[in-house]
């Protein structure tokens, strides 16, 4: 099962903070692939680098270089998950492709009230977001299909 990923950002200590689509939040410590993985010693020397972390196309893993690259699964399931402020949000583009719906369905939703504006979803400028809570009481659980 793929967890994909929305964002990465490099922090120090060579720990990384991923954030999934599902609206879940995780450190990933990337200091112990430093002996598992000989190749990650790179960074020991060019720490500057490993600050250049990107998410892959398509979102399921991320990348530094053609050599370095990690995937979404090592991520979510060595990753410790942390809470935020945005925990359990995500877009409307990322709710319809787990669940297998249209973004229409959606927005129809929300117009007849099953999703509530203010309180399972909020537009930001042109971006809906809607809450996983919402999500799984209207639709059941994700379709992962992917």
């Amino acid at each position: 099962m793929f967890h994909k990923i929305k964002n990465v950002a490099a922090l120090p200590e060579y720990k990384l903070c991923v954030q999934f689509c599902e609206g879940v939040t995780k450190i990933y410590d990337v200091k112990p692939l430093f002996e598992k993985l000989p190749v990650f010693s790179y960074f020991k020397d060019r720490e500057e680098e490993f600050y250049g972390v990107s998410v892959d196309i398509g979102g399921y893993g991320i990348v530094w270089n053609d050599d370095l690259d990690l995937s979404c699964d090592e991520l979510w399931e060595n990753g410790v998950q942390v809470e935020t402020p945005f925990d359990g949000l995500m877009s409307f583009a990322d709710a319809t492709e787990l669940w297998g719906l249209n973004e229409s369905t959606l927005r129809k939703a929300v117009s007849y009230g099953k999703l509530v504006n203010g309180v399972d979803v909020c537009k930001f400028g042109k971006q809906w977001v809607v809450s996983v809570n919402a999500m799984k009481r209207e639709y059941g659980d994700a379709n992962r299909t992917a």
